[in-house]
C-alpha cells in the first residue's frame, strides 16, 4: 500500500503525484474501515481527501501551519503527519482525539472544535511571524457552513489589511452539518457558477483576436472594464471588493489543479482566498447520501451503512416531539437553531410549522439577539442548542435577554459531560454562568417525562428560562415521582435522615442507584430532586439545614459557579455547623473519553456518592452534627 510509506510529517513529499489518485483511494478506505468500528466524524472528512493531500504536498508540515475551523475534518490531516497506526484509538479516553490538538502533534497549529475562528487565529499566527522576522506559510480551512459565523467576517476585514501572505482554503461542500442557508450560501452558489463567467471571457477574447487591426484594441478595452462584466456576472465578488484576492472556484477532488492554485496562492502578497467545491461524504454511498447523517456517526455496517447498536430515545429525541406538540397548542411558539436542526431535534417542529421555524446559521450570537426580537415582537422563542456552543451568546443573554427580562427560553442540549467530542464539547459551564444572570430561571429534569414538564412550564412562566439536559438516552426512571413542576421548588423523592442528597438533572438517577444499595446497608438519606439551580428552593433548605447534619450536592457541572457553591453559600450562613459537600466536574477542561469513565474519573459515580454517604454515616452514629466547614470537589 501506498499509504504505509507515510510514516511521519512531510512523507507525502516521497510520494509521486502520479500515485496520488489510489493514495486518496487507500485513505477513504482507511477512514470509512476505522470509523466503522470507532465512530466518529466521517462524511466531512470524506470530502476533504484530495484537498488535504494538495495542501501537504505544497507546503511544510515541518514549518508551515494549517489550522482547521472547527477540525472534524481533519482526519486525513492526522494520517498524513504520522498517526495512522493510532486511529483505532479514536475519541478513546487516552487516544486520539477527534479533532487537531497541539499536545498531540506539532503538526496541529490551533485547538479546535468550534467553527469560524480561523481566520482570526490564522491572521494572529500571520502577524506573530512578520513581527518576529519568520519565514512560513499560514493556511486557514475554514468552511461554507463556518462562513455563516460573524467572526469569520470580523477576521475578513482584519485580513484585507495585510500586506504579506495568508491563504485562506474555503472548503465549500454547501452544508456545514445540515444543508446551509442564508445569504453566504446562496452567494457561495452564485460563484460556483463563475466557471461559466471565465470560459465566456476566454472564448470572446480568441474571437476579438481573430480581428484583424481591431481586436488587440477590443481586448485591451475588455480587459479594462474586466471588473464591470465581473460585478454583472459574478454577483458582488464581496471578497474581492474586501481587497482580499479571490482565485476559484477550484475542484476540491482535482488534486493537480488544487496544486496549481495553491501554488499561485503562495504568491501573493496579501490575504488571499481559494475557493475549492468539494462533495461531502465522496467514495462511500450512504454517506454521499445522507451527509448528515455520517457528520457524525457512532460506529456502522460498511455494507449498509446501518448503526451497529440500535438507537434509543434519547433527551433530543423527547425535546423534539414535546416543542412540536407545543408548537400546535401555541401558535406564538417559534423555533430557532444555529446550523443545527437535526442535532438539536427541531426537525420535526420544522416540518410542521415552517413560518415559525429559524435556522440562522452557525452564528448563535445573532440566534439569541434574534430571539430577542421575537419576544419583543410577541412571539415566545425556544432556542435549541448545545450547551457548548451557547457559551458563544453570553453577552446577548445577559445584555439583550436578561437585562430586558424577555421570555426567552433556552433548550440546552448536550450539557454535562458528552463524552468523544472532548475538551471544545464538554457542557460543563452552563450553570456557572446562566445562574449568574439576573431574571434567569435554570432547571434541569431527572427524566424524559419532567423535560417535558419543563418545556410546559417553560412556555407559561414569564421571563428568560434555561432547561439543561444531558446527551444520550432519556432516564425512563423515578416512577410514581410526578410532582407539579412550580418555579423554584425541589422535588423529595426520599425521606431519609442525618444525610441530604441534592441531585441536579442527570445526576439524580446515579444519586437513585447508590440509595438503593445504601438502603441495604441500613444507610438512608434523603433524597432530593433539585430540579432548579436559579431559583434555589430555600424553603427545602431551611428544613434540610434544620434537620439533617450534611448535605451533598451532586451536578454535571463545573465547582465554580455552579449548584453546589450557591447551596453551600446558603448554609454557610443561615446553618454554619451543617457539614456540606460538593460532587461536581472538576474546575479544568475534561478530555475525551466515554461518559462513563469520565462521570467516574470526576466522582460523579454511583460507587462515590455511596462512599461519601456511607463514611460521613459512620462518623455520625450518635445522630449529632457531623462537623462544620465545606470539603473541596474531588
Amino acid at each position: 500500500m501506498i499509504l504505509d510509506k507515510i510514516k511521519k510529517p512531510n512523507d507525502i513529499h516521497k510520494i509521486p503525484l502520479s500515485d496520488f489518485p489510489a493514495l486518496a483511494s487507500e485513505i477513504r478506505n482507511f477512514l470509512v474501515d476505522t470509523i466503522s468500528k470507532t465512530g466518529g466524524h466521517l462524511s466531512s472528512n470524506l470530502g476533504a481527501v484530495e484537498l488535504t493531500l494538495a495542501l501537504h504536498n505544497v507546503l511544510d508540515l515541518k514549518e508551515d501551519k494549517i489550522i482547521w475551523d472547527v477540525g472534524h475534518q481533519a482526519y486525513t490531516h492526522k494520517i498524513l503527519t504520522g498517526r495512522r497506526e493510532q486511529f483505532d484509538t479514536l475519541r478513546k479516553e487516552g487516544g486520539l482525539a477527534g479533532f487537531p490538538k497541539r499536545a498531540e502533534s506539532f503538526c496541529d497549529a490551533f485547538d479546535t472544535g468550534h467553527s469560524s475562528n480561523s481566520i482570526s487565529a490564522g491572521l494572529g499566527y500571520v502577524r506573530a511571524r512578520d513581527l518576529l522576522g519568520k519565514d512560513y506559510r499560514v493556511v486557514s480551512v475554514i468552511g461554507d457552513g463556518a462562513l455563516t459565523g460573524g467572526m469569520a467576517y470580523e477576521a475578513l476585514n482584519n485580513a484585507a489589511l495585510l500586506e504579506t501572505n495568508f491563504i485562506i482554503v474555503l472548503n465549500d461542500n454547501n452544508m456545514s452539518i445540515s444543508r446551509n442557508i442564508g445569504g453566504m450560501s446562496m452567494y457561495l452558489g452564485a460563484l460556483r457558477t463563475s466557471q461559466a463567467y471565465t470560459g465566456m471571457k476566454l472564448s470572446v477574447t480568441r474571437t476579438l483576436n481573430k480581428i484583424p487591426g481591431f481586436g488587440d484594441k477590443a481586448v485591451e478595452t475588455m480587459r479594462k472594464t474586466k471588473s464591470s462584466i465581473k460585478q454583472l456576472v459574478i454577483p458582488g465578488m464581496l471578497f474581492e471588493n474586501m481587497g482580499i484576492t479571490y482565485l476559484g472556484p477550484v475542484d476540491g477532488h482535482d488534486m493537480v489543479q488544487m496544486m496549481r492554485t495553491f501554488n499561485e496562492a503562495k504568491k501573493v502578497k496579501g490575504a488571499v482566498l481559494v475557493h475549492v467545491l468539494t462533495q461531502k461524504g465522496l467514495g462511500y454511498g450512504p454517506a454521499e447520501e445522507h451527509p448528515d447523517r455520517f457528520h457524525g456517526t457512532g460506529p456502522f455496517d460498511v455494507a449498509t451503512g446501518e448503526p451497529l447498536s440500535p438507537g434509543e430515545i434519547s433527551y433530543t429525541d423527547v425535546f423534539g416531539s414535546a416543542v412540536a406538540d407545543l408548537g400546535a397548542e401555541v401558535p406564538n411558539l417559534a423555533a430557532v437553531t444555529a446550523a443545527m436542526p437535526q442535532g438539536t431535534g427541531l426537525k420535526k417542529f420544522a416540518h410542521l410549522f415552517p413560518d415559525r421555524f429559524f435556522d440562522v446559521g452557525i452564528a448563535e450570537e445573532h440566534a439569541v439577539t434574534f430571539a430577542a426580537g421575537l419576544s419583543l415582537g410577541g412571539m415566545i422563542p425556544v432556542v435549541a442548542v448545545y450547551s457548548s456552543f451557547l457559551q458563544r451568546g453570553i453577552d446577548q443573554i445577559i445584555h439583550d435577554v436578561c437585562m430586558q427580562n424577555l421570555h426567552v427560553i433556552f433548550a440546552i442540549d448536550r450539557a454535562g459531560i458528552v463524552g468523544a467530542d472532548g475538551e471544545t464539547h464538554q457542557g460543563c459551564f452552563d450553570i456557572s454562568y446562566l445562574s449568574m444572570c439576573p431574571h434567569m430561571t435554570v432547571m434541569a429534569p431527572k427524566n424524559a417525562w419532567e423535560l417535558k414538564e419543563m418545556l410546559r412550564a417553560a412556555v407559561l412562566a414569564e421571563g428568560p428560562v434555561a432547561i439543561r439536559y444531558p446527551k444520550g438516552g432519556a432516564y425512563t426512571g423515578s416512577e410514581g415521582h410526578y410532582q407539579k413542576i412550580e418555579r423554584g421548588k425541589s422535588e423529595v423523592l426520599i425521606r431519609g435522615e442525618k444525610i441530604a442528597i441534592l441531585a441536579l438533572g442527570s445526576m439524580v438517577c446515579t444519586a437513585e442507584t447508590a440509595c438503593r444499595d445504601l438502603a441495604e446497608e441500613g444507610i438512608h438519606p434523603t433524597l432530593v430532586n433539585a430540579r432548579f439551580v436559579r431559583p434555589l428552593d430555600k424553603d427545602l433548605l431551611d428544613e434540610l439545614g434544620s434537620s439533617h447534619g450534611m448535605i451533598i450536592t451532586m451536578e454535571e457541572n463545573v465547582r465554580s459557579g455552579g449548584m453546589g457553591e450557591h447551596v453551600t453559600a446558603y448554609l454557610k450562613e443561615r446553618y454554619p455547623d451543617v457539614r456540606t459537600k460538593i460532587l461536581s466536574v472538576p474546575d479544568k477542561f475534561i478530555p475525551h473519553g466515554s461518559v462513563e469513565s469520565l462521570r467516574r474519573r470526576c466522582g460523579l459515580s454511583a460507587d462515590k456518592l455511596e462512599e461519601v454517604v456511607r463514611n460521613a454515616w459512620l462518623q455520625d452514629g450518635d445522630g449529632s452534627p457531623l462537623c462544620t466547614g465545606t470539603e473541596d470537589a474531588p
